[in-house]
């Protein structure tokens, strides 16, 4: 392989962006110069969608005024729930059916025209509302009726994080619950240009629209590489328990057998994910609050032998899988509701590429073969 050549356009610089800023070394996350820490402890997902998309954080005014936008916007089409009822139906695995839905909502956007502009801001930033708005309704009622039951109307009253535990298990959440999942939110709100973002910033590069755009972020966020690994984290934590072994003793045995321990390392940071730190306190608060702690202790355990062998720190998956547990949400949703938290940073990538926008177009270097002639099919 040619020493120029950047396999996985590793360390390429190939846009600028004024959004999020990662420190690999220092563990750090930025969106728009405010640290996460300070984001996720003092700020809801509302006032981060307003950030990024915006620019600032909204007075309470400007804050009123958004989230009303977003709650009006929360219904979804008839059309899109008989979508919703085939694919439960078909039983579709729930990252390809939030691809197909995020897809067919375009179909009733009042602002996906022909006609439109995909560039125009105004008509983006009330499709990036939509698009936000309905996905929470639209994973909730998938999978409630994968399980045979009916739809929960969301409603206008709840904030979007609480909104969306309502619809999926038709109980209000409590405060607890509703501020640790708006916590989570927050957390995997943007992340910088990881593959699913890039996904979408080369499709908004060619001048098609939000919607293609986000569908483009999600099918790049199923692959195994890049969503999903909180779901495995999860997965593991059960086969520990299930094996009633001690956890140490159970991650000794993994790791002599060559297993790949989920949850760990990050192509960027170098330090424990600033993230991590964040959701591992809510999930040792959900634990303490249920009375049971061992989904916590099985946690800090992997993480203290990974960490003591290895030197590799657990990245935002590893908590966020124990604490999604202990909140009631299906194992299987888990890469979704990443998803629908990430749509609001793809959409702020979007609105940023569309501002300046120049083709995503690299190239390759031809390494094949030359000047060969076509024979007759007779003789091939």
């Amino acid at each position: 392989m040619s020493e120029d050549l950047k396999k996985g356009l590793e360390g390429v610089l190939v846009a600028e962006s004024s959004l999020s800023y990662i420190d690999g070394d220092a563990g750090e996350l930025i969106y728009r110069g405010y640290s996460i820490d300070d984001l996720a402890r003092s700020t809801s997902y509302e006032e981060v969608l307003y950030l990024l998309w915006y620019g600032e954080l909204p007075d309470a005014d400007a804050l009123a005024e958004f989230k009303h936008a977003m709650a009006e916007a929360r219904e979804l089409d008839d059309s899109v729930h008989r979508l919703i009822e085939d694919l439960a139906a078909a039983d579709e695995e729930p990252m390809a059916a939030t691809r197909s839905i995020a897809s067919a909502l375009s179909a009733t956007d009042p602002d996906a025209t022909p006609d439109t502009d995909p560039t125009d801001l105004d008509a983006n930033l009330r499709k990036g509302r939509r698009i936000t708005a309905k996905l929470p309704t639209a994973l909730a009622a998938f999978t409630r009726r994968r399980n045979g039951n009916d739809p929960v109307a969301p409603r206008a009253d709840l904030d979007h994080a609480a909104n969306f535990l309502y619809m999926l298990n038709d109980d209000e959440p409590d405060e607890v619950l509703a501020d640790t999942f708006d916590m989570a939110l927050v957390l995997h709100a943007d992340h910088g240009l990881n593959a699913s973002t890039f996904a979408a910033m080369v499709t908004a590069s060619t001048l098609s629209d939000l919607h293609a755009s986000v569908t483009s972020a999600i099918g790049a966020l199923s692959g195994s590489l890049h969503g999903g690994a909180n779901q495995d984290v999860m997965e593991m934590l059960k086969e520990v328990d299930d094996s009633e072994k001690d956890p140490l003793k159970w991650v000794r045995e993994a790791m002599a057998n060559g297993r790949r321990i989920p949850g760990f390392g990050h192509r960027v940071y170098n330090v424990k994910d600033p993230r991590a730190y964040l959701l591992s306190e809510r999930s040792k608060a959900l634990g303490e609050a249920a009375g049971e702690m061992k989904w916590y202790n099985y946690s800090t355990t992997i993480e203290e032998e990974m960490i003591e062998e290895t030197g590799i720190a657990p990245n935002v998956d590893f908590y966020s899988a124990s604490m999604y547990y202990q909140m009631g949400i299906p194992i299987d949703i888990y890469t979704p509701i990443f998803a629908m938290s990430r749509v609001g940073g793809w959409i702020a990538h979007v609105l940023e590429q569309y501002e300046d926008n120049r083709l995503i177009r690299p190239r390759a270097r031809y390494v094949g073969e030359q000047d060969q002639s076509v024979p007759p099919i007779e003789k091939r």
